[in-house]
């Protein structure tokens, strides 16, 4: 579901490449790959994260060329007053501001019989699983015609607009309740899941995604490419779950990580490959199911291997040097780098801390299984701490992981005693 003209991706890109204000920004910034596969709306938190920069000007100009098609004329009036350093505010804007409350007064007066059935028990309780059937009930008993109903979508789609997304999001559940229309249907309910995204509702955006998941994989697409274009949008979708709710993250890493997905990752979008490397990363530490990790780190691996021609980051290049060409100098360079690049990421900076602490345990862990002596200093230079801190990492790497070692205070070194295992299942294992 979109409001009005599509976003102009192209003009947002420009925006933002004049926003980033240093060359590492503009390299690794993945806001003009996000900005396609996603609603106008979903857009602004981006830019909100950005609020605040040297080039704070050029943000606010980005947002209101991204919301001045919308219905939200109070808040594009105060852009274009910020932007133009006025206390006036054009008529066209206090025109269409009244346009639009006489438009929401006219919806929720056409709205309201169907709003108040829905809200009635003794309605509800008469309504069944086949729509057609209450349909027939509504008409006859309350006088709803099919157009009341189509009515409920058109304002789901005005309230959505006007920034009011919980309203919104309470229409289109209605408008999904009644209408037989599957088109419609299918687009208020990716509709639905942006208000609800938007709202910070987490537990019912997951109900969400996992009917829009439904909707792509039963639908049949007229279109080949259209069904590999959902899968794209969702996955896009996804991130604001995925790293806003603790509780999603295990079911949207299985999502991602699932044949048709992780081919649309590789087909479409490998630039998500950096936030299915950072959440599998992150996750070491709190996932009860080892071996199911231990699959998505390879998987990764893998597909990480497979993709570098087409796409790399920090994130994924930290993978790979670690992983496939087992370079721990390259890993601690990337690891900076990845630091570095999620903290200016919208979805990444809350857990760029955690990302950097268990990225050095795997680094730890993988050094430490394949050499036998080990000295601190050379360690703790790589892990980028001071030798002290090095001695207490590793001394907690040892007794967290299980690992036979063996600590010489006065040499300042760790004996590792490894069973006769391969190099290559030693790292992988």
């Amino acid at each position: 579901m979109t409001d009005n003209a599509p976003v102009s991706a192209d003009t947002l890109i420009q925006g933002k490449a004049q926003i980033s204000s240093t060359e590492a920004a503009l390299k690794y910034d993945a806001l003009p790959k996000l900005i396609p596969h996603l609603d106008r709306h979903l857009i602004f938190p981006l830019l909100e994260f950005m609020s605040g920069q040297p080039d704070d000007e050029e943000v606010t100009r980005t947002k209101y060329e991204l919301l001045k098609q919308t219905n939200m004329t109070d808040y594009v009036a105060n852009l274009w007053q910020q932007l133009n350093d006025s206390d006036e505010v054009p008529e066209e804007f206090t025109k269409k501001r009244e346009e639009v409350l006489q438009r929401l007064s006219l919806f929720t007066e056409e709205t309201s019989k169907i709003d108040g059935l829905l809200s009635d028990d003794s309605v509800v309780s008469n309504l069944r699983s086949d729509k057609v059937a209450n349909l027939k009930y509504l008409e006859s008993n309350h006088g709803v015609m099919v157009e009341n109903v189509d009515m409920l979508y058109d304002f789901g789609l005005f309230q959505y607009s006007c920034g009011s997304y919980g309203n919104a999001a309470h229409v289109l559940d209605h408008f999904r309740i009644l209408s037989t229309d599957n088109d419609k249907v299918t687009s208020a309910t990716w509709g639905k899941l942006a208000c609800d995204i938007l709202t910070g509702q987490w537990d019912i955006v997951m109900e969400e995604v996992n009917k829009v998941k439904e909707s792509i994989d039963t639908k049949l697409f007229n279109n080949p490419l259209a069904q590999l274009q959902h899968r794209t949008w969702l996955i896009h979708w996804t991130l604001f779950p995925f790293f806003n709710y603790e509780s999603a993250r295990d079911t949207i890493s299985d999502l991602l990580f699932s044949p048709s997905f992780i081919n649309t990752i590789q087909t479409n979008c490998p630039w998500i490959l950096r936030y299915l490397c950072a959440a599998v990363i992150t996750n070491r530490s709190r996932t009860r199911n080892t071996s199911q990790y231990q699959k998505q780190l390879k998987d990764l691996v893998r597909v990480i291997r497979q993709e570098g021609h087409e796409y790399h980051d920090p994130v994924t290049d930290f993978i790979k040097a670690l992983y496939v060409d087992f370079d721990f100098e390259a890993a601690q360079s990337k690891l900076s780098e990845a630091d570095e690049m999620l903290r200016g990421d919208f979805f990444l900076s809350a857990s760029s801390d955690a990302f950097v602490e268990a990225a050095r345990h795997l680094i730890s862990e993988s050094y430490c299984k394949i050499h036998q002596r080990i000295d601190i200093g050379d360690l703790s230079k790589r892990l980028g701490l001071e030798p002290d801190e090095g001695e207490k990492w590793i001394v907690n790497l040892i007794r967290d992981t299980r690992m036979d070692g063996k600590l010489d205070y006065q040499e300042g070194t760790v004996l590792m005693n490894h069973p006769a295992n391969s190099v290559y299942q030693q790292v992988c294992t």
